[in-house]
């Protein structure tokens, strides 16, 4: 895949299953970036799964409306994407330009299948293409469910599928390194990160006054189990939150939270937070960049699992608000690693460098604003992002199907040793089918990215 090359691409998606703004640019960031690139890509989401109704609160089994809202979001923020869409539904309902024909040989015929954040119910001639990358972005939680014990309760899809991808890509860009506790998971790991489209996002969001507030948007999950790999149970956002829940009294910004999920919504208000629905924040890709745009800063903690693993994961949503100029405060996952830091984007550990960073913003804002443009041009910039990524495809050899008798064995006997496995392997860092499931009618949205491919529908990744 040599630079300059015209490629046939695939990319897999959660954006008709889950209909919001930060969603949208998750997955269309990667669609439209491969376009401008020059590369004829085709955005596919085939889910097997039903999709989220916002305005029901639930789970329905036809996306019909769900496919009108995305198309006409495609139709007016990114048109060059107009008739490189295909949607089918958990009903067996296909939407888009190209029919279900024409998408199954576009598939057959592709240089690289992107599958992306465990999105697709993976059909067999969504492998046929020479290339089919599994690019996780959810460090830990993707790796240990390969090691997961189906006797727990979990459904893992089978192993089979996930070692018939050819390569492997991650958003824990510490993999490999003697301090990240990210197990191999059977294969070897590309370091990789989310590619933005700062002119677009720009444009959509417009000119509008800042608010002296910081701001981030998130799901909050009380009683999420979270990944259990080599005796260690790990958990998401909300429990490193309670490290934090004081900030408020030290910040010099009011702090607001955008969140969906099951906050407790009435104790954060006491402590001094602002809360507010993520659904609205977010609710189209319009209003989601224009939150973000408008917000003094972003502050947030990162899932504990990101964090105790030392992954080196970075937010999507962060990168977003780096994009449109606005600095960041976020917790360190080992990132600090990959990145520029200290002007524009500031990693915090406790809660005593949480406030120094807050104050560091407010002090000098106009040059922290400067300096996180400057990162995101830098360093997850479309153009960049995504050539050393398809260049990676092109120097990583194929994954060795004979590693699924050891992974196999390792899961057989429930977690694997953690010395001989715990640390993934890396090549050269860069700088940067089960059955369709049917929800319970009537069930909440679901709040954490550990379930596979579920995560938070509002507030991006």
């Amino acid at each position: 895949m040599t630079v300059g090359t015209r490629l046939r691409i695939v990319v897999s998606g959660l954006c008709v299953t889950y209909p919001y703004g930060g969603v949208f640019w998750d997955y269309m960031q990667y669609v439209l970036g491969l376009h401008l690139l020059g590369h004829d890509v085709l955005y596919l989401e085939d889910t097997g799964r039903w999709a989220y109704d916002p305005r029901g609160g639930t789970f329905v089994e036809g996306a019909r409306d769900n496919v009108q809202r995305v198309s006409s979001w495609i139709e007016d923020l990114t048109p060059e994407l107009e008739g490189r869409w295909f949607v089918r539904d958990a009903a067996g309902n296909e939407y888009g330009a190209p029919s279900g024909r024409q998408a199954t040989a576009f598939c057959r015929s592709a240089d690289v299948f992107i599958h992306l954040s465990a999105s697709c119910w993976m059909r067999d001639e969504y492998y046929e293409p020479p290339v089919v990358l599994f690019l996780d972005t959810d460090p830990m939680y993707t790796h240990s469910w390969v090691y997961s014990d189906p006797e727990d309760g979990s459904r893992p899809q089978p192993l089979e599928r996930y070692l018939r991808h050819t390569h492997f890509a991650t958003f824990g860009e510490n993999t490999g390194a003697e301090d990240c506790l990210l197990p191999s998971a059977g294969v070897s790991w590309i370091p990789t990160r989310q590619p933005i489209v700062g002119g677009r996002l720009r444009d959509v969001a417009g000119r509008a006054a800042t608010r002296p507030v910081a701001t981030t948007v998130a799901s909050w999950e009380p009683h999420e189990g979270g990944p259990r790999f080599a005796g260690r149970r790990y958990h998401g956002k909300s429990v490193e939150f309670e490290s934090f829940i004081g900030l408020p009294e030290r910040s010099p910004l009011p702090l607001e939270l955008a969140l969906s999920g099951l906050p407790p919504v009435e104790t954060l208000r006491a402590r001094g937070w602002l809360v507010r629905d993520a659904g609205a924040v977010s609710s189209t890709p319009h209003e989601y960049a224009r939150y973000l745009a408008t917000s003094f800063a972003e502050w947030s903690v990162a899932k504990n699992a990101y964090v105790a693993a030392r992954t080196g994961w970075f937010s999507c949503r962060s990168a977003c608000y780096l994009a449109l100029g606005v600095p960041v405060v976020v917790q360190n996952t080992g990132f600090d690693e990959h990145l520029p830091h200290g002007d524009g984007l500031v990693p915090f550990s406790d809660l005593d460098s949480a406030a120094e960073g807050l104050l560091r913003v407010r002090t000098d804002h106009a040059a922290h604003r400067r300096a996180a443009r400057a990162v995101a041009d830098d360093y997850f910039s479309y153009e960049k992002v995504l050539p050393r990524l398809l260049d990676a495809l092109s120097s990583v050899p194929p994954t060795d199907l004979s590693r699924l008798r050891t992974v196999r064995q390792d899961r057989r006997h429930g977690e694997p040793d953690a010395a001989a496995s715990v640390r993934g392997t890396a090549p050269d860092r860069h700088d940067t089918n089960s059955r369709p499931v049917r929800p319970v009618a009537g069930t909440s949205v679901p709040g954490g990215d550990g379930q596979q491919p579920m995560r938070s529908p509002t507030s991006g990744r």
